[in-house]
């Protein structure tokens, strides 16, 4: 199935010593790296080698999204982290919404190896009173309606699914499920940006992630003039510049 315009996966391999430098940034459920590509192209201005890989399922047809599960995406968001890995000598880990449940489980999974993460609104949970009948509703529904494109500024677009793939939201809570029993292992420095306007993705799960976390270095930044999907809203080039500031931090000299 073809890619919709705007769902190819991005990276850039520059030279140089900063090019040590490794950083991933996974988008969100049913959406694709039109959501997190500017944000690379940002920080690849600082000489950084840059990942931003299109999730199995995403970026075509919502229908695909129903052939896949967690570990489909999980297996390409750490996919691209060991290929970071191989070439770098430290590595970072963004996430947006979903793509900021993969960013904590592999936080969870892989310890130091990850010197830091960045999370834009991140999902561990939902308050939606629909949510205990998924399990039900999956097996003979095959999608409710999406919200895509919940962003503030006019003309953006995160080229996202305008459906929820039941079989996939599903496979999307178990993952929420194993995130919350590891939480503690989540040792790694964190940035956390959150959008005081969010129609997609509850206060509650930032909340409840900085409360959970064992990291010691953690903070979160208020998103005052952004929607769900910050990176591409009017807040983006804070996200830009206060993520590159923490990344540049945490850099070994």
């Amino acid at each position: 199935m073809p890619l919709a315009p705007g769902a190819q996966p991005w990276s850039s391999d520059p030279a140089g010593p900063d090019s040590r430098i490794g950083v991933l940034l996974i988008h969100g459920f049913t959406g694709s790296p039109a959501s997190m590509t500017p944000w690379g192209k940002a920080l690849s201005e600082h000489g950084w080698t840059i990942r931003v890989p299109r999730l199995p399922g995403h970026g075509s047809r919502w229908q695909d999204m129903n052939l896949t599960t967690w570990e489909d995406w999980y297996a390409e968001a750490e996919r691209n982290l060991r290929e970071l890995q191989a070439t770098c000598d430290q590595v970072f880990v963004c996430g947006l919404s979903m793509g900021g449940s993969l960013t904590l489980r592999l936080a969870e999974k892989h310890g130091s190896d990850i010197a830091g993460i960045v999370l834009v609104n991140p999902a561990v949970h939902s308050e939606r009173p629909d949510r205990h009948l998924l399990p039900v509703i999956s097996k003979f529904l095959k999608a409710f309606p999406g919200i895509s494109n919940d962003i503030a500024k006019p003309g953006q677009d995160e080229v996202a699914y305008g459906k929820i793939p039941l079989k996939a939201a599903h496979s999307l809570s178990q993952l929420w499920k194993l995130i919350k029993s590891d939480i503690a292992q989540v040792t790694q420095p964190v940035i956390l940006f959150r959008s005081l306007q969010d129609h997609v993705v509850e206060a509650s799960n930032a909340q409840w992630i900085l409360e959970h976390v064992s990291s010691a270095d953690k903070e979160e930044v208020l998103l005052e003039n952004s929607f769900h999907v910050a990176t591409l809203d009017y807040d983006a080039p804070l996200i830009q510049e206060r993520s590159a500031e923490f990344i540049a931090r945490l850099i070994k000299q």
